[in-house]
């Protein structure tokens, strides 16, 4: 066996930084603080070359800088050692509103004028650099993705760590620096993130290096971890599996110093560990060294404005000095904090930044604004797909054979995974089995960097090197697959249907991010998409009951842009491996595949289903009677369960009311629903009305919650004769025709409904209709005196 790498020996001396460094770094960490500040306040007079008036300061001012000064410190300090060691390094910042640091160093770096020329390495860019800031038709105070060098917006708090380590799986020589601020560090989803560190492998993957911002306030309140005692606070690292150290102070001098050694000590620890795991094999998890950094808040700004302390407190957290507009006192403040960075010494004649300084930073791809992995699209090679036609499942008749579709996917995805070992991930809360997905294990098995026990060798599926993700977090995982995918990589997230609410705003974010690099900036390179499949659905919760039925995740998806987002809702086997291989080669999407793990009834050849899908909508001639007819009635469906009673439903209204025209018609493709008009995937209304009629009556039969057919039809014509069943948030411990019936989705409704809107029904089908009256009741009875459904409705299958 290999030798375990010690903490001890680890311990690595770094010599102090000269004067000569100590005076450039500080220059440089002066100039990148007098931008941020600039950003907050200036509209005119840059650098500050006459006095500053009342008409040069914005209007408006919004923006944070509490947080700025300690994050250029850090920049300042990771150009350093990228210079020494030609580090492939990226920055996350996780403190909300941030952004200023961000961009201050992308300014000097150059990369923010190259990618908008007219930020340009001058006063006037500079001045353009400063309006543009949280000011109208310019940019937030986010690291939005107009921002070169971000690949975490941190509009939503919680999502930094668990970001950098998506960014670092797979990506074995690059280092992410994630800086956590400690207002951040409160919520759910980052205190989970610290287990992030039991997931990286030191031979396959890069690293994170964590620095806790500690500058001790929220935007009004102290933070936590910033009152806790020192000790307290360096166990609780501890006893997460980290190996901190704290950098702790106010004088820049000491600060420099001390920053300059422990990093150095955190990156060189970095490589010995890697060294060691990838020459002697050892990928016993090692304590990744972590930086506790605590600063004042609002580092080198004001001491004090009217009468209150500012720097060190919570008024430090967004504009310091709120009226240099109006208050001749306060503009005499603001012009004297910003000339304590002697921005005369920083800038040239032209505003640029002196030769020495431009020194500083690192070069080309090794600027952390200007490295390919913060535009992931620019390293994506598409994944290497099987052909997913040859996992198809033999249909010679519609509705004989019954498979479990994610079952038949996960052969697919197997194969996925063994033809891309390096670049292709799959995630999932504790249910790729649960979910029937395990046959992806063939190819991979779990990623397990924790104590391996004898019994785990039987059906664990555990391994060091597994690429299966599992943690019982679903923003955990949502999180690593978004830095996964952000850096260029690809993957699949699976999910509970009830639970998948968990990461409701983490797809917003995630939407807002793909629509506006799509739409917008033509410089970052498309991405994967976020493939997010949905199963143990709604109508299957046998035993789980009223808690787990919730189909609402689909009107989250539909309230952002249709540009970024699909919904697909296959209605068996060989549809979802089409839709299945489909959304694995697309990028820059959000596609939500709803798809149950129980076995189903399979319809289509695949030729047919690839013909389906492609559609995304359309008649399924074998269940239909009105070739040749105008429709008496058109039945619509739209999901596995949903589209099965709808079939059920129409072999009984063809077998009892032999006189009825019935067009059946299957939705795939949710969004093929809306007006062309308004999706660039939506149908035109000619073929919408072809489809659905003009005048007839249309029963749609849904997978989720009704009203979200009529919010996407709403301008559609005959959607008054359109009457949808779905959902309708009544459940409990029911079989699943028992569920159907409650909620009014079972084939007896359905062809009640029919009747009772068909009129040439309404009086020769009245014996049919209480017939299928008396069929709810004894199917009800039957299931609560035997806890299963009647044979013929579990056996169910199309009439030969």
């Amino acid at each position: 066996m290999p030798a375990t790498i010690t903490q001890d020996e680890l311990e690595i001396e770094v010599p102090a930084l000269s004067g000569e460094e100590l005076r450039k770094m500080d220059a440089y960490w002066r100039a990148c603080n007098y931008l941020c500040a600039g950003m907050l306040y200036l509209k005119e007079n840059p650098l500050l070359r006459e006095l500053l008036k009342p008409e040069q300061i914005k209007n408006r001012l919004l923006g944070h800088w509490g947080s700025d000064p300690g994050q250029t410190f850090t920049w300042v300090h990771l150009n350093r050692l990228i210079k020494k060691y030609d580090l492939n390094m990226i920055y996350i910042s996780g403190p909300g509103h941030g952004a200023p640091a961000t961009l201050s160093n992308c300014y000097l770096e150059g990369v923010y004028s190259e990618v908008y020329p007219d930020k340009s390495q001058d006063e006037a860019g500079m001045l353009k650099f400063f309006k543009q800031f949280s000011f109208p038709g310019g940019i937030g105070s986010h690291c939005t993705p107009e921002t070169p060098g971000s690949i975490h917006e941190g509009g939503e708090l919680g999502y930094s760590l668990v970001h950098g380590f998506g960014a670092a799986f797979d990506n074995p020589d690059l280092i992410v620096n994630v800086v956590v601020g400690d207002g951040e560090a409160e919520t759910g989803p980052l205190a989970t993130s610290w287990h992030s560190n039991k997931f990286l492998n030191p031979i396959r993957d890069g690293a994170v290096l964590p620095i806790l911002h500690l500058n001790g306030y929220k935007i009004a309140n102290p933070t936590i971890l910033a009152r806790i005692p020192a000790d307290e606070l360096e166990m609780l690292f501890k006893g997460l599996g980290w190996k901190p150290y704290v950098v702790e102070g106010d004088d820049p001098a000491v600060m420099h110093q001390q920053m300059a050694a422990t990093m150095e000590k955190c990156v060189l620890e970095i490589r010995a560990i890697q060294e060691h795991a990838r020459t002697t094999g050892d990928v016993t998890r090692p304590y990744w060294p972590m930086i506790i950094l605590r600063t004042p808040k609002g580092w080198t700004g004001p001491k004090e404005v009217d009468g209150h302390k500012i720097e060190g407190s919570w008024r430090a957290h967004q504009i310091p000095i709120l009226d240099p507009k109006t208050n001749p006192e306060n503009l005499a403040k603001l012009e004297a904090w910003m000339r304590s960075y002697k921005p005369e010494e920083l800038f040239d004649e032209k505003g640029a930044l002196i030769e020495e300084l431009r020194e500083m930073a690192p070069k080309g791809q090794r600027r952390l604004t200007g490295n390919p992995h913060a535009n992931g699209g620019l390293l994506r090679k598409p994944l290497v797909l099987p052909d997913f036609r040859d996992y198809a499942v033999k249909v010679e008749k519609p509705g004989q054979v019954e498979v479990s579709p994610t079952a038949t996917l996960a052969k697919f995805l197997a194969d996925v995974m063994r033809n891309n070992m390096t670049n292709f991930r799959v995630f999932g809360p504790d249910e790729t089995a649960s979910n029937k997905l395990d046959g992806i294990y063939a190819a991979s098995p779990k990623t397990w960097m924790e104590e391996l026990i004898a019994q785990d060798a039987d059906g664990g599926f555990l391994a060091r090197d597994g690429r299966v993700m599992e943690m019982l977090s679903e923003t955990t995982l949502e999180g690593w697959f978004e830095g996964y995918v952000l850096t260029g990589r690809h993957g699949l997230f699976s999910t509970y249907e009830a639970f998948v609410h968990i990461i409701d705003s983490m797809f917003n974010q995630h939407a807002k991010w793909l629509e506006k690099s799509k739409s917008e900036l033509r410089w970052r390179a498309p991405i994967s998409s976020i493939n997010i499949l949905i199963s143990s659905v709604v109508w299957r919760q046998d035993h789980n009951g009223f808690t787990h039925e919730d189909p609402g995740f689909l009107d989250v998806v539909t309230n952002k842009s249709p540009e970024v987002t699909r919904i697909y809702l296959p209605p068996d086997a060989n549809c979802g491996l089409s839709v299945g291989a489909h959304c694995l080669a697309s990028t820059d999407y959000i596609n939500v595949i709803v798809s149950d793990k129980q076995p189903h009834l399979s319809y289509l050849t695949m030729d047919e289903a690839v013909a389906h899908c492609t559609k995304g909508i359309g008649i399924w001639d074998w269940a239909s009677n009105d070739d040749g007819f105008e429709p008496d009635v058109v039945i619509a469906c739209a999901g596995d369960v949903a589209t099965a009673e709808a079939l059920a439903a129409t072999a009984i209204l063809r077998e009892h009311c032999p006189e009825l025209k019935i067009r059946f018609v299957n939705v795939v493709d949710l969004f093929k629903l809306m007006p062309s008009t308004k999706h660039p995937h939506g149908l035109s209304d000619a073929d919408f009305d072809s489809l659905f009629t003009c005048d007839k009556p249309v029963i749609f039969n849904f997978h989720a919650y009704p009203w979200l057919i009529h919010k996407l039809t709403y301008r559609r014509t005959n959607h008054a004769n359109l009457h949808v069943h779905g959902y309708k948030e009544r459940g409990n411990i029911n079989t699943p025709l028992e569920l159907a019936i409650v909620n009014s989705v079972d084939r007896f409704h359905l062809a009640i409904d029919v009747i009772d809107r068909v009129k040439k029904l309404q009086g020769s089908a009245a014996h049919t209709k209480e017939w299928l009256k008396g069929e709810i009741i004894e199917a009800v009875n039957y299931a609560h005196e035997n806890g299963i459904d009647k044979k013929e409705f579990r056996e169910w299958k199309w009439p030969a």
